[in-house]
């Protein structure tokens, strides 16, 4: 299977399944958000898991005290996640009581947003570049039992020169060609996997093509297939 994990970000119970589906054979990670986890909850993503047999990505990127995060946790465990996000900058004891509440799962710590400039991230009053805060976060989440880490293709190669026992997940891949839309830190999914990412996240450069027909969308798979080689 390829190293990607296919975003599913839309509301669409209907379309989410189409892609699924169309997708499948190809990849067996797939990212589920919070506008379809809103809408639609447990039950949502579980007619998604009766679509194909596929491993699930929660990006809900939970931020609360340890307690409230423990408990959300709880709940969202009955859904079998293999990664399931929380923000790095939540602190140890967060991510801590987070790893304790999902011990068949993975806690994935999201450092920096891949929206973030730099110019974005100091006039938050940030004294420290986006790599350093990327390095700081992602090593005190992964002491506190963190097993997977998302970064920006910009920051994963230092990550890994850390020594971090962690999976590391790109966001913020395009293909070349695409529109950036809202993401600023961004590279291609070969150039992110060169750089060290063991899976990259994509949505709309691949669910993008999709037009009633699985068509132009499994050929997409299959030039960014071609070009990790």
């Amino acid at each position: 299977m390829l190293p990607i994990i296919l975003a599913l970000d839309t509301k669409d119970l209907d379309l989410a399944s189409k892609w699924i589906k169309s997708s499948a054979d190809q990849i067996d990670h797939f990212k589920v958000g919070l506008e379809f986890y809103l809408l639609h909850g447990f039950e949502g993503i579980k007619k998604l898991q009766q679509v194909a047999e596929f491993k699930l990505f929660l990006d809900l990127k939970l931020y609360d005290i340890p307690n409230t995060v423990k408990g959300a946790v709880e709940s969202v465990s009955v859904l079998n996640p293999k990664f399931l996000t929380v923000h790095a900058s939540g602190g140890p004891k967060m991510i801590q009581s987070a790893s304790k509440a999902l011990p068949n799962g993975l806690i994935t710590a999201v450092t920096v947003l891949t929206s973030f400039s730099e110019d974005d991230f100091s006039k938050l009053g940030n004294s420290q570049s986006i790599q350093q805060t990327t390095n700081n976060w992602a090593s005190s989440a992964v002491d506190a039992g963190a097993k997977a880490l998302v970064c920006s293709p910009f920051e994963v190669s230092q990550l890994r020169s850390l020594g971090l026992k962690s999976i590391f997940i790109t966001p913020g891949v395009r293909v070349e060609g695409d529109e950036l839309s809202d993401q600023v830190r961004v590279m291609t999914p070969k150039d992110a996997i060169s750089a060290g990412a063991d899976f990259v996240v994509i949505g709309r450069s691949i669910t993008g093509q999709w037009d009633g027909s699985d068509l132009r969308m499994r050929k997409k798979i299959e030039l960014i297939s071609n070009s990790l080689g």
